[in-house]
């Protein structure tokens, strides 16, 4: 009786130990399923779910083509107001400045001749004249062959106008001539202005500037509808907007201000 008892005993022993071996087994097997099912159910949705954007659209690709254009042109500027201004008037003694104008920035505004034009009908560089930089193929402007260029109008004391026209990338003269169209009135007219005219054009830049800041590529001496005489200044900001302003050439006061938005 003792004997069966004990291979009783060990039989339940062996039995209960294959159980626990077997359940271990299942267990395991259920969990390696439910984990290749999750994992694959993650891959899944990272193929449906799109992948967040993390780069930035280019800031070149929201600019107008008037920014575009001043943007193009003012990247390859190395000439600024002040230095053209001090080269103009030096190239005709004692004279003042009346007008300077970087070519191709706004050229609707600007007639001065250009003998680097490629088909403008004014005769300044053609803001048609090369592929837009963006790579859409929409025209922009274009420095001439040899860079932008600053054009500039010095009157004589008489009032007697010579154009000068500078590279806008040495500082080197490229043209100075006397303005053949001018007659006695238009000669009194610039004469008279420049009388009344008691703050200079870079005075002018400079309160233009403090109120804006950015680059002045346009100054020129005009009348304030019979109230005096005005500078007008362009100052183009970072944002490549132009912004042009008229400034008493008395005092200094900007009596207008208008921002270009395109």
């Amino acid at each position: 009786m003792n004997s069966a008892s004990s291979r009783s005993r060990t039989l339940q022993a062996v039995g209960a130990l294959s159980l626990a071996a077997a359940t271990a087994l299942l267990m395991t097997g259920c969990g390696q399923s439910s984990g290749s099912a999750s994992s694959a159910a993650t891959s899944e949705a990272a193929k449906v779910v799109p992948q967040k954007q993390t780069t930035s659209p280019s800031a070149t690709a929201q600019l107008t083509e008037d920014q575009q254009e001043r943007k193009t042109v003012l990247d390859a500027t190395k000439v600024t107001f002040d230095d053209a201004a001090t080269t103009a008037t030096g190239e005709v003694a004692g004279s003042k400045l009346v007008e300077l104008d970087l070519e191709g920035v706004d050229d609707d505004d600007n007639q001065s001749p250009s003998p680097t034009a490629t088909g403008s009908p004014t005769g300044s560089p053609s803001p048609t004249g090369s592929p837009s930089p963006t790579g859409t193929g929409s025209p922009s402007a274009s420095p001439g062959a040899d860079g932008p260029v600053w054009a500039a109008e010095v009157a004589e004391k008489d009032g007697t106008i010579h154009t000068v026209r500078i590279n806008a990338v040495d500082g080197k003269v490229i043209e100075a001539r006397v303005d053949a169209d001018q007659d006695a009135d238009d000669k009194k007219q610039t004469a008279d202005w420049l009388a009344q005219a008691t703050q200079t054009p870079q005075q002018a830049a400079k309160v233009a500037t403090e109120k804006k800041k950015g680059t002045v590529t346009s100054v020129s001496l005009d009348d304030n509808d019979g109230k005096g005489v005005i500078w007008q200044v362009d100052v183009v900001g970072s944002d490549w907007k132009k912004t042009t302003f008229d400034v008493d050439a008395k005092n200094d006061t900007i009596v207008r201000e208008e921002t270009d938005e395109d």
